[in-house]
């Protein structure tokens, strides 16, 4: 791809344990009118106001570990190279990587190479009036409980639960469940009534569910309640972006959001993502919320996130087409007329370039993004759906010349996806958040997938929306609309999609393993299904050349048959709340790994040197006064992702280090 970014601009900046740390450019940035740019600057202010909710959200003790942790940062000799010193910056890294203790994506609580010897003694050589405060425990005490966070494996193993036959509450670490089982959190949210049962409102997607003394009791996370100093500051933030709104909409929508920080109120939430939906002209665009659900073991609390952003007017005109066509995909979707939308109008589309990410969205950030969550919203009001432009761009020119490419692609493959695999890439990201997630329909009288499906709606659904994407990419219409030329390019997706599915992401997993990540599972659920049928009718075969193993794909039009097929029956799932049958495809299709191909897979990872995953410095922005007034605001890009997260830490932290 062509980047605009600087000639001699650095994409990846270090790498640790299995992380590497990259920088995104800002294209445009410069060229953003006065009003824009002080926009854009409060919103900054907003999204890292609220950068500390994410970690207490991710587990109880991670601000108070925090604390202590960059406390032991500043008393060793960062001059010294031993090498208990340099294991413990790797696990700072990793720690704030991951926005505390559990690694960001297996959820498996981190193990520190650095010895709890080292640690403690460390610890005891920091005067007690430097250590915080914690339940009045003395300093040896306090030195043992941090010990223990840390190195006893049986304290909190997993912030995220998904093992089948457990209980997923009792078995999580995330701070979302206090005092309770997987059952009692289940009987609470159905024991609700919704005023409009054809428009849920999304329970317990801005609390903490606590039973105390016997009794149940949701504490919302609002201004004047959990959370509210943070809260606080974002909505101080916004007040003061809303005056340079883009339009009169716009300044509606921050006032939304605003009342819905002050007021915890979900409804108001549904009535700003309403507005927010309807905004399809504003060149500055924003998250700001308790979103996504992946953090939870039953998807009903939304973490906190926030992504500031611009526009790319040039790349949204070229991809617009795909939303324009929604109601095409839909009408040609091959799942069955009850389960399509009647109206697939409403869905919008734009290519974006990143300003700042915060909270769930850093340092690991994602590519594209199509909200609201609700469903109803989106059968109604429709969805806008994002892509992140310059990540993408970033996560492509760090991993260019890496050699992951030949390790796992046969020779044919390796040209095919180096002709067209960005193009394929960018597609079925669009195609994904714009097509899959704002198609289908619930059957009436059926709840919503979190109450459905439970803990396996969201690998559902991220397999829905693949699956519409790898369904789509391949017909002929995008030739005919222009977004495509050469049908080489939907077979450099299936390529990449399917060795990623069944082979690649395995470099994720440590050995003996199963996945648990509902994206993981989503890919290998499908990969692993269609190549099961597709291997009955030789579609698809997996190889060995020179002891390694590959995956050749025979007949593309019959595998896209395929996943027509699995899309249907995903779909029927979803809109139908049939539990049983997305347990079966999850735990049959998306779980087990063969350990045999993952010791191979592991194997020549290693030998590449790379770590397998990715996240992000943000840029830097700067206020510019004369005479007290705001003239300009500048961007820059840092390289020391160390130095961020202390700016962060020393500027940002809002909380309490424990939020009873």
């Amino acid at each position: 791809m062509t980047t605009k970014a600087p000639y001699d601009f650095k994409w990846q900046t270090e790498q640790f344990a299995d992380i590497r740390i990259l920088r995104y450019y800002v294209d445009g940035f410069e060229k953003l009118e006065y009003n824009q740019k002080c926009m854009i600057w409060y919103l900054y202010q907003a999204a890292l106001s609220g950068r500390d909710i994410v970690y207490d959200q991710n587990y109880k003790y991670n601000l108070l570990i925090r604390n202590v942790l960059e406390l032991v940062y500043t008393h060793i000799d960062h001059n010294s190279h031993a090498e208990e010193a340099i294991r413990f910056y790797q696990y700072l890294k990793q720690f704030w990587f991951s926005n505390g203790i559990h690694h960001h994506y297996s959820t498996e609580k981190l193990s520190p190479s650095f010895s709890q010897k080292w640690f403690e003694v460390v610890l005891h050589s920091i005067p007690e009036s430097q250590l915080p405060d914690f339940n009045s425990l003395s300093k040896k005490e306090l030195i043992d409980f941090l010990s223990d966070q840390l190195f006893n494996p049986n304290v909190s193993p997993k912030r995220v639960e998904q093992a089948d036959g457990t209980d997923l509450v009792a078995g999580s670490s995330c701070n979302f469940y206090e005092n309770l089982t997987q059952q009692e959190v289940v009987d609470f949210y159905q024991s609700k009534i919704n005023p409009d049962p054809l428009r849920p409102v999304s329970w317990g997607l801005n609390s903490k569910l606590i039973k105390e003394n016997g009794q149940i009791k949701e504490v919302v996370y609002k201004a004047d309640g959990r959370y509210g100093k943070a809260i606080r500051k974002i909505v101080i933030q916004l007040e003061k972006a809303k005056q340079y709104a883009d339009n009169d909409l716009q300044k509606e929508i921050i006032t939304k959001l605003i009342t819905f920080y002050e007021s915890g109120d979900l409804a108001i939430f549904d009535a700003y993502s309403i507005d927010w939906v309807k905004d399809t002209d504003s060149m500055v665009d924003f998250v700001n919320g308790f979103i996504e659900v992946y953090g939870d073991p039953l998807g009903y609390h939304g973490t906190w996130q926030s992504v500031v952003s611009i526009r790319d007017v040039e790349s949204s005109n070229r991809f617009s087409q795909i939303s324009a066509l929604a109601a095409w995909f839909e009408k040609h979707s091959p799942i069955e007329e009850k389960h399509k939308r009647q109206d697939a109008a409403g869905v919008s589309y734009k290519v974006i370039n990143t300003v700042v990410e915060a909270g769930d969205n850093a340092p690991s950030s994602p590519i594209g993004v199509n909200l609201p969550n609700a469903d109803w919203i989106r059968s109604e009001f429709g969805s806008k759906s994002v892509s992140l432009g310059n990540i993408e761009e970033a996560y492509e020119m760090a991993s260019k010349t890496n050699g992951s490419l030949e390790a796992f692609f046969l020779p044919d493959q390796q040209k095919r996806i180096k002709a067209f695999g960005a193009l394929a890439s960018k597609l079925h990201t669009g195609l994904h958040e714009v097509i899959g997630h704002g198609s289908g329909q619930l059957m009436a009288g059926v709840g919503t997938p979190k109450e459905t499906l439970q803990s396996y709606s969201n690998t559902i659904e991220e397999a829905r929306a693949d699956l519409v994407a790898l369904y789509f990419i391949a017909d002929p219409k995008l030739i005919e609309a222009g977004l495509i030329d050469d049908p080489e390019t939907a077979k450099a997706a299936y390529d990449s999609f399917m060795v990623g599915g069944l082979i690649r992401q395995l470099v994720r997993v440590e050995p003996g393993k199963v996945l648990e990540e509902s994206h993981m599972r989503n890919r290998q659920l499908i990969a692993s299904w269609v190549f099961e049928k597709g291997l009955e009718q030789d579609i698809v075969e997996k190889v060995q050349l020179d002891s390694k193993t590959y995956l050749r794909i025979n007949d593309y039009q019959a595998l896209r048959h395929l996943f027509g097929i699995l899309l249907n029956e995903v779909q029927r799932i979803k809109s139908e709340g049939d539990y049983a049958a997305a347990r079966e495809l999850v735990e049959n299709y998306g779980v087990k790994i063969d350990p045999l191909l993952h010791q191979e897979v592991l194997a020549r990872w290693k030998s590449l040197g790379i770590a397998p995953f990715a996240g992000f410095i943000q840029p830097q922005l700067e206020l510019k006064r004369q005479d007290g007034k705001i003239v300009d605001v500048s961007i820059s890009y840092p390289d020391d992702f160390a130095a961020q997260m202390l700016y962060y830490s020393r500027n940002y932290s809002f909380l309490p280090l424990i939020n009873d």
